[in-house]
């Protein structure tokens, strides 16, 4: 009877127990993931449709229209004096077969979405109307790029979900090159952006031709 009373007694405390955690398999409401698949491991993405929702479509529509697969992670801006935290940049490069027409500026004073770790970042030239489909990851929060005053900043749309482990490891990866403010910031060997795919939602194609896939099957 007693090993009977021990036994009921240890299924009472699993069953009151609370569940470990797991993996989400739906994302926040307002937000829609990407997994981006690189040549050093995958990385997943959230993007703030809510918040940021001209920047967020407009990231959406180079990942559906595969404009992203085949380009690269370019550069590694490693912070003076902190190597270990920075950003890296990625996306279409200078490749204007592929780029979509410019995204206004949602500044982060607008959104409220700040550059923090792990922040999902648009890059631009100096027209900060000009951002297409290069994008930064940050490692280590980075206030500088937040809109103060006159200055507007960047446009943070999401945040790293999983594999921020890849992300480091391409800021920490051998760099050098560039010039202007990418001098010694350009990859040696830029790590492949193999694939991007939407997990959530439903893909929304621009329409646009696709240049750089004249005489392959499939394009247009």
């Amino acid at each position: 009877m007693r090993p009977f009373l021990f036994a009921l007694l240890a299924l009472a405390a699993a069953s009151a127990a609370p569940a470990a955690p797991q993996p989400a398999s739906k994302p926040a409401p307002g937000m829609v993931r990407v997994r981006i698949v690189t040549s050093e491991g995958p990385i997943v993405l959230a993007l703030d449709a809510r918040h940021a929702p001209l920047t967020t479509a407009n990231f959406l529509a180079y990942v559906d229209d595969g404009r992203l697969d085949g380009t690269t992670f370019y550069r590694a801006a490693r912070s003076k004096g902190a190597p270990k935290f920075g950003f890296i940049q990625g996306g279409v490069g200078t490749d204007v077969r592929r780029f979509l027409p410019p995204v206004p500026l949602e500044p982060t004073s607008r959104t409220g979405i700040r550059h923090l770790d792990a922040t999902v970042s648009m890059a631009h030239g100096d027209n900060p109307n000009s951002a297409t489909a290069n994008f930064t990851i940050s490692v280590g929060a980075d206030p500088n790029l937040d809109a103060k005053g006159s200055r507007l900043g960047y446009a943070a749309f999401g945040h790293v979900v999983s594999g921020m482990d890849i992300v480091r490891k391409i800021l920490a990866a051998p760099a050098g090159g560039g010039t202007g403010s990418m001098r010694g910031q350009m990859l040696v060997h830029p790590v492949r952006l193999i694939s991007a795919q939407r997990l959530d939602g439903v893909a929304k194609p621009s329409g646009h031709v696709k240049p750089w896939l004249l005489g392959r099957p499939g394009g247009r």
